[in-house]
């Protein structure tokens, strides 16, 4: 199937791309769109934004706060772009642990390393985090890079009979027997890139926005109620 041709740029999208791509040739846009500021256009590089001012003369790089809201407009958008790149990517992608009884209150995207010591104290808790109606949905990001150790073991934790149990025994320090198979381990590794992801653990809500590093379970809920996260039980 031909894919679907890109909307023409308008002027004022053209003027920034032009203007970006002038000092940062390698710079890969995922989106221009108008700005809440008058004259500008903002635009998402991964888990960073710009603003561009619609004739390509004046960039500015940082937070953009609405100071009547005290809101971080420039946060709440990259958690936004964050969130439909996280959706993208199908359940069967990832390994799971859902939350106790089944019905979630809460769901979090943890990237996570075999080898990192965070990460393996928070999977200590993990029946703690279910316990309070908190699913977390592990997603591998190989602090070493691709082809290394680390990576080596998550491949062998996905290739295995029972993902869940093989995760859980890596946590624990314990060796898996070698195994290759079709994976997601590198797309992954990418999609952490992309979100912003710059050490293990890190952790999203279900909006896109980045909590950060490890909390344990009762600052984790706490964390997610003072973001308004949605109750994913409609509760």
């Amino acid at each position: 199937m031909a894919p679907l041709a890109q909307a023409a740029d308008s002027p004022a999208d053209a003027a920034a791309r032009k203007a970006l791509q002038a000092l940062v040739p390698q710079a890969k846009i995922d989106k221009i769109e108008e700005a809440p500021i008058p004259g500008y256009r903002q635009v998402i590089i991964g888990s960073q934004m710009l603003y561009i001012s619609d004739d390509g003369q004046y960039l500015m790089q940082g937070s953009l706060y609405d100071a009547q809201e005290k809101r971080d407009l420039t946060a709440a958008r990259i958690a936004q772009q964050s969130k439909v790149k996280l959706d993208a990517v199908p359940a069967d992608q990832r390994i799971v642990f859902p939350a106790a009884g089944g019905k979630p209150k809460y769901k979090v995207t943890v990237f996570t390393d075999i080898d990192c010591g965070y990460c393996r104290k928070m999977h200590t808790q993990i029946a703690e985090y279910n316990k309070r109606g908190i699913e977390v949905d592990y997603l591998f990001f190989p602090r070493t890079g691709l082809n290394t150790p680390s990576y080596d073991k998550a491949v062998s934790v996905w290739c295995a009979k029972d993902r869940n149990a093989a995760f859980t025994d890596a946590k624990a320090g314990k060796a898996l027997p070698p195994a290759k198979c079709d994976n997601p381990i590198a797309d992954q590794f990418k999609l952490g890139t992309q979100v912003g992801v710059d050490g293990t653990p890190t952790i999203l809500a279900a909006d896109g926005t980045k909590i950060g590093g490890y909390l344990p379970p009762d600052q984790m809920v706490a964390k997610l109620q003072s973001l308004g996260a949605v109750h994913l039980a409609g509760n």
